[in-house]
């Protein structure tokens, strides 16, 4: 028996031994038991618009979709992607390069790099500290309080970097009585043909330390993962993963009016590289592919928040401080080529840590509601990028002289930013917005270029711009030398504005509609490979980096729900305006994938988005979330497809990672069995179009059809739980991106592939997970 094996074994033999110590429900307890539809339909508390008073996600003027920690559990959430199918116009994908690298879109805004240097246009924040890069992000979350997905630009609340949206996470605090819970899961491919099982434990323990004084919390989740897939080179699983994550909280409260809330966590994970599938090789609806490099993937995380609260007596409000910390390290190898020969293998280390800071006020003065702070954040990044591409040796560089492309860089990016939101009752129905936010952000980097020479590591102080740290190799008898790169800096200055209006025809439906701007920031890519191309661009920009994005939001909407709660329906219709374009734009080289990180184009993007929820009876409950967009250039000002010219064919491209329509309906079913507990069934189906990957439209993602299930039933052992689940059931065949190949294929010509022809050299297209059946154990105290 395997290790994982005997650990699942163990956990789940000591949840169903250890729960029953505890009484059963009483006949009385059964009775009064709140029903699993009760408690997913709860109040979601928002605390995105940071005031000091709690608010219902009904009563926003915000376009969001809320999860309480009810609901979460409900669709089996263990990562952010988990949610990629659960809202309107929303993709929150995993790049695939490498792993938990986030590559996520919200109404169309979304980038398509695993590039460390290029900044998200969806913020993630946890426990309101804001993560300064996509790295590390798609990790297994446990012990969650509430997720908030808030669709368009928060620029004004949250900065920079949310042009498309913000994710916030809100993890569970301390609590002031003795809780524990205690979760086992194990679940695995059922398909012939695929790989092993992925098991998951989790523990957790709180209470008061001290009473009405001090709380406290601990937390363990261990993920053993013995790889979904199969590598067709060898036969071996693939996929494996190994990840280790503590969290400990304290929260101290010396008085009713201040209080102290400090988490801290630790990840310490091993996995797989990627499973990258050619298209040049395997069809594109199938999960076959075949590496001969499984490459790995390592890295920690340390992150940690403190946040203070105090009650002032001014405005009844709050005055609250969080500071937040992060440093993640990582080191990595994939097989890019996707193929079983060595032609473009990668291996990279990357380090980041980061500070930040917000202090702010909220609180209310009669008719006006007041929202105001100060924010810091810093960071540092340390990139190492090493390309082994055999086939690009000089045929008359000596054996003895070792060939392989490194490069990279450093940066050092500062934000200072304030800000103030005032919600202002024109009357007891009408209020009126008017915010701003004014922030200056500077970054100085070091760009070391991907190319042929001696072995260098930027993280350990051996690549850098200066001088020529040379091998480039010996060509036509002689040695070639060639820049290192270069050292830069540049600074952005931007007034961020929101006004808008609310009004409430009653206490249960509104409507709402603002404008508001926001920015997306620039910097440098630390991945240039193809010197001439990037001489071009500067020759053509007058500058070293690429420059900021700016977007124009416009968006009305309305919110409407029945007295006691149990109808949902919410709708919104939103036009984006995306000046200067950021993009990564892939074209082929001698160095394997140019990726040239760019402006490209001014865009507009239209869109329509509904979801709800109806409690059909008290023991059904039916959701619903429809999503529409429609895009198109503007004005392009780079060659997209890159025929040499910029005309319409390239304004005519669909704009990457925005799909036309996305749908999805759920159902919930609850069984009462009286003293025997009850079964609750859940059934959900997401649909999201088809979607062009890449600026020239030769990489796109396939539609999908998602159908997952739940089958749980609340023993009448009391805090103990047993649900049967299935994930992506149709076993659609799904992919972190699709990135075009310069190399030959084994056949350039009568692949059949409908839409867009595929270059000879194929694709990198990582492969995510199909079909999975699971089961999962778990024990509430």
């Amino acid at each position: 028996m395997t290790l994982n094996k005997m650990l699942m074994t163990s956990a789940s033999a000591a949840l169903i031994l250890f729960a029953p110590a505890y009484a059963q429900e009483t006949p009385e307890e059964t009775a009064a038991r709140e029903s699993a539809i009760d408690r997913v339909l709860g109040t979601v508390t928002v605390t995105a618009t940071k005031k000091a008073n709690v608010e219902d996600v009904q009563t926003v003027a915000v376009a969001m979709t809320a999860f309480n920690a009810d609901t979460l559990d409900a669709l089996n959430v263990t990562t952010l992607e988990s949610l990629s199918y659960s809202a309107p116009n929303v993709s929150l994908d995993d790049v695939g390069t490498a792993r938990g690298t986030a590559n996520f879109a919200i109404r169309g805004l979304g980038v398509n790099s695993s590039i460390p240097s290029i900044d998200p246009a969806v913020g993630v924040f946890i426990d309101g500290v804001y993560l300064g890069v996509n790295n590390g992000v798609v990790v297994d979350m446990f012990d969650l309080d509430s997720i908030e997905v808030l669709r368009g630009p928060q620029g004004l609340l949250f900065g920079r970097n949310t042009t498309g949206g913000a994710i916030v996470v809100n993890t569970a605090n301390p609590t002031d009585e003795f809780s524990m819970k205690l979760r086992s899961s194990i679940e695995s491919p059922i398909d012939s043909g695929r790989g092993g099982p992925n098991s998951n434990l989790q523990a957790i323990v709180s209470g008061p330390l001290i009473e009405n004084v001090l709380n406290g919390k601990l937390g363990v989740s261990y993920n053993y993962d013995d790889g979904y897939f199969k590598n067709l080179y060898n036969g071996e699983n693939h996929g494996q993963l190994r990840a280790l994550t503590y969290r400990g909280a304290l929260e101290f409260m010396p008085t009713d009016s201040l209080t102290f809330l400090g988490k801290l966590e630790y990840t310490d994970s091993r996995s797989d590289g990627p499973s990258g599938k050619n298209h040049a090789y395997f069809d594109r609806d199938n999960f076959d592919f075949s590496i001969n490099n499984p490459g790995f993937g390592e890295s920690e995380t340390i992150q940690g928040s403190l946040r203070t609260d105090l009650d002032v007596g001014f405005g009844n409000g709050v005055i609250t401080n969080i500071f937040g910390y992060r440093k993640y390290e990582s080191t990595s190898s994939s097989d890019i080529d996707a193929t079983p020969f060595t032609l473009f293998h990668s291996n990279a280390e990357f380090n980041q840590e980061q500070y930040s800071n917000e202090l702010r006020y909220a609180g209310t003065f009669d008719k006006l509601d007041l929202t105001t702070g100060v924010y810091y954040f810093e960071q540092t990044l340390d990139y190492t990028e090493i390309r082994n591409l055999p086939s690009t040796r000089p045929a008359t560089l000596p054996a003895s002289i070792p060939w392989g492309f490194y490069g990279g860089g450093k940066l050092d990016h500062t934000v200072w930013g304030a800000f103030a939101n005032i919600d202002y009752s024109i009357t007891d129905k009408l209020i009126a917005t008017v915010g701003v936010r004014y922030s200056v952000e500077e970054k100085a980097g070091d760009v070391i270029y991907i190319r042929p020479r001696n072995p260098c590591s930027v993280i350990q102080g051996t690549c850098s711009p200066d001088g020529n740290n040379a091998l480039i190799g010996l060509i036509s008898g002689g040695t070639v030398q060639e820049p290192n790169g270069f050292r830069d800096s540049n600074e952005w200055k931007n007034w961020t504005p929101k006004v808008g209006l609310q009004y409430f025809w009653n206490d249960n439906v509104q409507t709402y509609g603002h404008y508001t701007k926001g920015f997306r920031s620039g910097g440098y890519n630390f991945r240039i490979t193809d010197i001439p191309i990037f001489n071009q661009f500067v020759a053509q920009t007058g500058s070293l980096g690429f420059d900021e994005e700016e977007v124009d939001s416009y968006e009305v909407g309305f919110k409407a729900q029945s007295s006691d709660g149990r109808i949902q329906v919410n709708g919104a219709a939103f036009m984006t305006e995306v000046g200067d374009m950021q993009r990564e734009v892939n074209t082929a080289g001698a160095s394997g994938v140019v990726q040239n990180i760019i402006n490209t184009a001014d865009a507009t993007i239209y869109g329509l988005e509904f979801d709800g929820r109806v409690a059909v009876t008290d023991t059904l409950l039916a959701s619903f979330n429809v999503g529409f967009m429609d895009a198109g250039y503007d004005r392009v000002f780079f060659d997209l497809n890159g025929d040499g010219v910029i005309n319409d064919a390239d304004v005519n491209l669909d704009l990457p990672r925005v799909p036309p329509i996305t749908y999805g309906v759920g159902l919930m079913k609850e069984f009462d069995l009286g003293t025997s507990g009850a079964v609750v069934a859940r059934a959900n189906y997401q649909y999201r179009d088809r979607i062009a990957y890449t600026d020239s439209n030769f990489g796109w993602i396939q539609d999908a059809n998602m159908v997952d299930v739940n089958v749980t039933w609340e023993t009448p052992v009391q805090g103990l739980s047993a649900s049967l689940y299935g994930k992506n059931l149709l076993d659609e065949v799904q992919l972190g991106n699709d990135t075009q190949l310069p190399f030959p294929g084994p056949n350039s010509t009568g692949l059949n592939y409908s839409y867009p022809a595929l270059p000879a050299g194929g694709t990198f297209s990582p492969l995510k997970k199909g079909r999975l059946l699971g089961l999962e154990l778990t024990y509430v105290y």
